[in-house]
């Protein structure tokens, strides 16, 4: 037989590139974000919003933006105002912020199981209104000047699959990288820390090379923020967040696509000594099909054939 047919030659390096995956990745996401001032306290005067100042100076200066762009104010105080020092009080603010992210990432995976890769994300950050963790009665709430920009991501990547169910696939993953806030922040001031990143990927299989996938996580991030003029008292702030991303992950085919026009083959064949995949199927169906895979209902079920008595 090995006289009839010709060796099949295989190509190492597209099948070393199809185990490389390209993804992008959109979807919207909330921001958790606390603070304490246990260096400062807090100026409340009726009809402002909050002010906080240092502890050893309260009728000096104060300072409204410490979310992200501090900035020294000088609002007097009158008989009417609320001051509560940190050093009496537990005091501090917390608040919400809301992110549309959008993701791309290239990763390579390994043994069936394990993959390894890069990402970078761009999102949209809008920081909502604050309210006090204490002395709600006497302390207001505030929005952040400038509370809408931007913010990057770089991440490295990694993840193992722990269960399959027909065509789902399920993969708990990892991202660990850098992050850095836009022109909203005064990032001059800001000293941040490396930010991890916890979820679950749920992929369904459009075809070998075509996925489908959801993917539930949370943001673990801080920074603190120093306050210029304090006598070096900063104020630390945690940045968490949960997201909910929807995206799709495409990886070069092993075999190329058949290059003869009328070829009418539906599964993997050869031409010679080369191997090629059909020409019938878009990529997001099954490249290599079983009987009736790609088409599983019947004409006769399809559409208005329902109600035909002959729809062929």
């Amino acid at each position: 037989m090995e006289t009839i047919y010709a060796e099949r030659k295989p190509n190492t390096i597209r099948k070393f590139l199809t185990r490389l995956r390209f993804s992008f990745s959109t979807g919207y996401g909330n921001t958790y974000m606390k603070h304490q001032l246990d260096s400062f306290g807090i100026f409340q005067r009726p009809g402002f919003a909050p002010r906080v100042f240092q502890k050893n100076n309260p009728l000096d200066t104060t300072y409204t933006n410490w979310i992200n762009r501090v900035t020294a104010d000088t609002l007097a105080v009158t008989p009417e105002s609320f001051l509560v020092n940190g050093d009496n009080a537990k005091i501090g603010f917390k608040g919400r912020g809301k992110n549309i992210p959008f993701n791309i990432r290239m990763h390579y995976e390994f043994l069936k199981r394990y993959r390894i890769g890069v990402g970078y994300s761009y999102e949209h950050l809008t920081l909502g209104e604050f309210s006090p963790i204490s002395f709600k009665d006497s302390i207001g709430t505030f929005r952040p000047g400038q509370h809408r920009g931007w913010m990057r991501k770089f991440y490295g990547y990694a993840g193992g699959s722990f269960y399959r169910i027909d065509k789902f696939l399920f993969t708990g993953d990892l991202e660990v990288g850098s992050y850095k806030p836009k022109r909203n922040f005064d990032n001059t001031s800001i000293k941040r820390s490396i930010y991890f990143n916890l979820g679950v990927t749920t992929e369904y299989e459009l075809s070998e090379y075509l996925k489908l996938y959801v993917r539930p996580s949370f943001d673990f991030k801080k920074y603190t923020l120093n306050v210029e003029g304090s006598n070096g008292n900063s104020i630390k702030h945690k940045m968490n967040a949960g997201y909910l991303q929807v995206g799709l992950s495409y990886s070069i085919p092993e075999l190329p696509r058949c290059y003869l026009k009328d070829c009418k083959i539906q599964i993997n064949h050869a031409h010679g000594n080369k191997e090629y995949r059909s020409r019938r199927h878009p990529i997001y169906k099954k490249q290599n099909p079983g009987y009736g895979e790609n088409h599983p209902t019947l004409i006769k079920y399809k559409g208005r054939n329902k109600r035909k008595l002959n729809p062929y």
